[in-house]
């Protein structure tokens, strides 16, 4: 089972890293499910996971309950719109499929915008509940 955890979390560390270069690809959800692969087959890959500059920081964020930066989740929302945007509006001429990607851009915006915690609103709560 190691052996699957470690050829997921490889292809997850693949895929992030096409999402590097490639607009619209989300890059940070991959390292976080690669490191969560390597957690089960490999200390060495999490720990190299962990300690990546700039995704690194993102993923013991995530793991710790931080969730993004507000600059990252604006950063993150203006991707996705503008990647369904030109997706939609130039690329592909079937109504039902232009539909479709508009509808799941929706969704990962509503969802990037309220369901994942922005970092420094959950930091000034702890700092509150410290009081």
């Amino acid at each position: 089972m190691r052996l699957v955890y470690l050829c997921f979390g490889l292809g997850c560390v693949a895929i992030g890293g096409v999402g590097v270069v490639v607009p619209g690809l989300p890059t940070t959800v991959f390292f976080i499910m690669a490191a969560w692969f390597f957690s089960r087959s490999s200390k060495r890959l999490e720990n190299w996971v962990l300690n990546l500059p700039g995704i690194g920081p993102m993923v013991t964020d995530y793991r710790s309950g931080l969730g993004m930066p507000q600059r990252a989740k604006v950063v993150a929302i203006a991707c996705i719109v503008v990647a369904v945007g030109l997706s939609a509006g130039l690329a592909i001429d079937n109504l039902a499929v232009r539909l479709g990607v508009v509808a799941l851009g929706l969704i990962g915006v509503w969802y990037v915008g309220s369901r994942v915690p922005t970092r420094e609103r959950v930091l000034a709560q702890r700092q509150a509940s410290r009081l």
